[in-house]
């Protein structure tokens, strides 16, 4: 499932705890692909902690707790990292991440936490949810075969890559607009990890984000700038991202089209990329502005130059998806509409 259709899952599964409709998740995914970012997100919009609890890293007593006598009992000390309402407020999230990672006897531990939302005399705080993560086996992470008892007290979700949802969250993170743009130009290079050759850098969400990282680090110091984009996302997709960035020394001049000046389209498609990635870029920044309805006007115009129109689609679209509803008010945006009325906008 794309990540846009399982962050509204994840949205759903958290609102719906309090009326009792909640059910454990679990995303299966390959590593990097942004399972835990999603989690974070979810937190994030409702201002709620998220407690994350590597099973991997656990025994079974540091789930169950440890014993102690009381009396002519024995008594469970409760872990202090569960869910209390006390110390962590009355909702929030228990995510328990790598958990296919974990030895059967740890993941043995969490099948009454998982279902019963109890462990012992400890009960999660009704509002609380319970999210799950891990990595198929053919990932070539160290897992484990899920149990059946455990897989069957949650609803399982693998997530895939998309790169219009991964474009739309670089946009609202303020991803450097040069990866954004080389991943339009090379989209099959979003995600490209062989288990098979157990790479140790490679392309994913995650590593582009590093490579993000990278450009604001190394970009005045060419000679390691290479090396630092060769070590986020591997040796052959960190030297076309260095040539593709060198090459934008060519790029038309930005800050003419934002003001409606006359301004040639490339030829090149790459700059093609670079030039529409910039332009939603200028259109984010305008949003705030008191001239943003002539910036976004200017760019709809510019749209209509490209030779392909697929390629304005893919712009206009990038801005729909980041500024929202106010591109319908520009003027430019009927007229544009018209000239692509036969190829698809907006994705189902």
């Amino acid at each position: 499932m794309r990540p846009a259709h399982l962050l509204a899952v994840l949205e759903r599964e958290f609102t719906s705890v309090k009326a009792g409709h909640h059910t454990p998740v679990m995303l299966w995914g390959p590593p990097g692909v942004g399972k835990s970012d999603m989690v974070g997100q979810v937190a994030g919009k409702h201002a709620v902690p998220v407690i994350d609890v590597r099973l991997s890293q656990m025994e079974p007593t540091d789930l169950r707790g440890i014993p102690f006598r009381k009396d002519d009992a024995v008594e469970w000390a409760i872990p202090a990292m569960l869910p209390d309402e006390k110390r962590h407020g009355a909702s929030g999230i228990l995510f328990l991440d790598e958990i296919t990672s974990a030895a059967p006897t740890v993941s043995a531990a969490a099948y009454q936490l998982i279902l019963d939302r109890r462990l012992g005399e400890y009960e999660v705080p009704k509002g609380w949810v319970i999210f799950a993560a891990g990595n198929r086996q053919g990932d070539r992470g160290v897992t484990y075969s899920m149990p059946s008892p455990l897989a069957n007290r949650f609803s399982h979700y693998e997530v895939d890559v998309h790169l219009d949802d991964w474009v739309a969250w670089a946009y609202k993170n303020d991803i450097d607009e040069r990866v954004i743009a080389f991943l339009r130009f090379r989209p099959e290079l979003l995600f490209d990890f062989d288990p098979a050759h157990n790479p140790v850098a490679f392309p994913s969400p995650r590593s582009w984000e590093f490579a993000h990282r990278a450009l604001q680090k190394f970009g005045e110091t060419p000679d390691l700038l290479v090396d630092a984009l060769q070590s986020c996302v591997g040796p052959a997709a960190g030297i076309e991202l260095k040539a593709f960035v060198d090459n934008l020394d060519n790029l038309p001049d930005i800050d003419g089209i934002v003001k409606g000046e006359d301004i040639i389209v490339p030829k090149e498609i790459d700059l093609q990329y670079a030039v529409a990635a910039a332009l939603v870029g200028r259109a984010i920044k305008a949003k705030s502005n008191g001239n943003s309805q002539e910036v976004f006007g200017h760019i709809l115009d510019y749209a209509s130059r490209f030779p392909q129109r697929e390629m304005g689609v893919m712009l206009v679209s990038d801005m729909h998806r980041s500024i929202g509803q106010d591109l319908f008010a520009v003027p430019q945006f009927s007229q544009w509409a018209k000239v692509v009325a036969d190829v698809m906008l907006y994705d189902s």
